[in-house]
């Protein structure tokens, strides 16, 4: 059965918008949408435990995300993701900080970033410019408003 790339697993409202959990043959991601799309007719099983964690975060930012294994990304990208499943919630690395971390540069840093398949799990909204946000979602409109809405969110107390 082809499903078309309109169609996800769960969706899940957001303060924002949406998040989408998507399964396909690269494994899962998790999608920022300003606009609801149709879940597939027999979605992905594997989604609804993703989607319950989704949910969980928005209500209280200190629960804990069980990091989703990824086939996906090169080795480097593996390690930038990694590091950023280390910072705590509720703090930022820059990226030259996440960049050191890893022996490597903060454009570097900046690429894996962008090709994060499973944000909020790999917490890429933590790692900000030495002066100011940086970027998000690769530039697509409303991507800052989204990160500093999950900045926000994570300041809360438990």
């Amino acid at each position: 059965m082809n499903h078309s790339d309109d169609e996800i697993d769960a969706l899940i409202p957001a303060p924002f918008g949406f998040l989408a959990v998507r399964y396909g043959a690269e494994g899962v991601s998790v999608q920022f949408l300003q606009q609801a799309l149709p879940i597939k007719s027999k979605p992905d099983p594997r989604a609804c435990p993703i989607a319950e964690q989704v949910a969980a975060y928005l209500q209280d930012p200190h629960t804990p995300l069980v990091p989703i294994p990824s086939h996906v990304g090169t080795p480097f990208q593996q390690r930038v993701w990694q590091a950023m499943r280390e910072i705590p919630v509720g703090e930022t690395r820059s990226y030259g900080q996440l960049a050191s971390s890893v022996q490597s540069g903060p454009r570097a840093v900046a690429n894996a970033c962008g090709a994060n398949p499973v944000p909020l799990f790999n917490p890429c909204h933590r790692v900000v410019a030495s002066q100011g946000l940086g970027g998000f979602m690769q530039g697509i409109d409303g991507g800052l408003e989204i990160k500093r809405w999950l900045l926000a969110h994570e300041q809360r107390k438990p």
